[in-house]
């Protein structure tokens, strides 16, 4: 993905990923330069991770207004509408009772319990998985 610029002799925009011994290295060129990163595997799908999830809310901070959900319908990926962004990480139903573990963007965790028709009002909705 090394190339450069024909027009301006910038180096073009690339990102590479290799092993390299027992780590991860990411490189990645811009017009200002190159940043190279050699992290372990697990760093690397945290990294991953957190790059997907940002994507995802940058893509959708163009969507319209908030909907409002029952507690019982959240699913992994919804976010929260309001002042910091809480993602949902995980949701699990006890009867009458909903475990919603959330995410904050620095990836702090916590859990909190919820009525099953408590309305939450989010953000955006999460992808649906299959």
């Amino acid at each position: 993905m090394n190339s450069a610029n024909a027009d301006s002799g910038v180096p073009a925009e690339h990102l590479e990923v290799t092993p390299v011994g027992a780590g991860v290295e990411i490189r990645l060129g811009t017009p200002s330069g190159e940043l190279s990163l050699v992290c372990t595997p697990d760093r690397a799908r945290e990294l991953a991770a957190a790059l997907g999830l940002a994507a995802d809310e940058a893509e959708s901070a163009r969507t319209a207004d908030p909907v409002t959900v029952r507690a019982d319908e959240l699913r992994r990926g919804d976010v929260r509408d309001g002042d910091r962004a809480m993602t949902v990480d995980g949701v699990r139903t006890d009867g009458a009772t909903v475990h919603v573990t959330w995410k904050s963007g620095a990836g702090r965790s916590w859990n909190q319990l919820y009525d099953a028709d408590a309305r939450i009002t989010l953000r955006r909705r999460g992808r649906r998985v299959h």
